[in-house]
């Protein structure tokens, strides 16, 4: 492989979604407006379930700690489930408009986009060298997992539903932000001992260059990707790829 990466170590490749995988149009423009608009809806049939009632708790959770640290969220409300409802819907709005990256924010926004892609609603894309790269670094015997700030429901449910097909069964892990903040060291060490590799044979492929720094921090190998319509990174000494094609071919 070129691009300064040394690819007969590479026993994992580890990949970002948005903006890697996918285009950033799909998540920004399709996922994240579905679930806002589906919120309601979802809520009011589902308020009583106990996997909803844990994501609530995990929500009064994460607006008491920024009420502490002085963000002014809105408050949540007591009293009949529909006054309960209506606090958690606008908090979830808050929460959306700030792109947090809160666990039980995108437990939810998972379980609306089950129903979304169960209903038809909904159909993920990849880009076109994604299903290829998939099957080619399967047939090397590599490993293929996600690190996503999207909840692993979320992300089995992508690959599943795309327009080229099922490409769940090339994908062996899935992390999301209960092992940690993408830019965090910490979570990329942890990817490495549950993969049981060496960090230096995981390959790191993301669009955001505070992710690879993240991932180069704890001994990982990275590419950044350069998708059309990403977002513009500062320069950095991440080798860049424009197409998975590039990658372990």
């Amino acid at each position: 492989m070129t691009l300064a990466v040394r690819g007969e170590s590479v026993r994992a490749v580890l990949l970002d979604i948005e903006g890697t995988t996918t285009p950033l149009d799909f998540v920004s423009k399709v996922l994240f407006p579905y679930a806002q608009s589906h919120a309601r809806q979802f809520l009011a049939q589902h308020l009583s379930s106990s996997e909803v009632r844990n994501d609530i708790l995990e929500l009064r959770k994460e607006n008491d700690s920024d009420m502490r640290k002085g963000l002014n969220p809105p408050s949540f409300r007591g009293g009949t489930p529909q006054e309960e409802l209506e606090s958690v819907i606008t908090y979830l709005d808050w929460l959306m408009e700030r792109d947090r990256k809160a666990t039980p924010l995108k437990s939810l926004q998972g379980k609306i986009w089950e129903e979304g892609y169960r209903r038809g609603q909904l159909r993920s894309q990849v880009f076109d060298d994604v299903p290829r790269a998939l099957e080619r670094w399967k047939k090397q015997e590599r490993g293929i997992c996600i690190f996503s700030s999207g909840s692993v429901l979320a992300q089995k449910l992508l690959f599943s539903h795309t327009t080229a097909g099922d490409l769940t069964p090339y994908i062996s892990h899935y992390f999301d932000t209960i092992t940690g903040s993408k830019i965090d060291s910490d979570s990329y060490e942890k990817i490495a001992r549950a993969l049981q590799r060496l960090h230096s044979e995981v390959v790191f492929i993301s669009d955001a260059i505070s992710e690879l720094d993240a991932g180069r921090s704890a001994g990982m190998q990275t590419l950044l990707c350069w998708r059309p319509g990403n977002r513009p990174q500062p320069p950095s000494t991440h080798a860049r790829i424009q197409t998975f094609d590039e990658v372990l071919p």
